[in-house]
């Protein structure tokens, strides 16, 4: 069930540009979940990261903060 609060939070981010920027602006995964918990998301951090893969390059990218999460380049070097 868990799991599945943070595929509902990246939903939920879509439309609302606050959450949006709130989570952008963390820079270490405890911080966004604590975040997503206040919000009630409850999910761990190893349960973020798994839905961090499901997600589309565009969808990461406006999503995560880029300091800490995997990235994948829209535009590869």
């Amino acid at each position: 069930m868990t799991q599945q609060n943070a595929a509902q939070l990246f939903k939920a981010v879509k439309q609302d540009q606050a959450l949006k920027e709130r989570l952008r602006a963390t820079d270490d995964p405890e911080a966004f979940v604590r975040i997503a918990k206040d919000r009630g998301y409850e999910f761990t951090v190893e349960e973020l990261q798994t839905e961090i893969s499901k997600l589309s390059e565009e969808d990461l990218a406006s999503i995560l903060n880029p300091g800490w999460a995997p990235r994948r380049h829209i535009h590869p070097r």
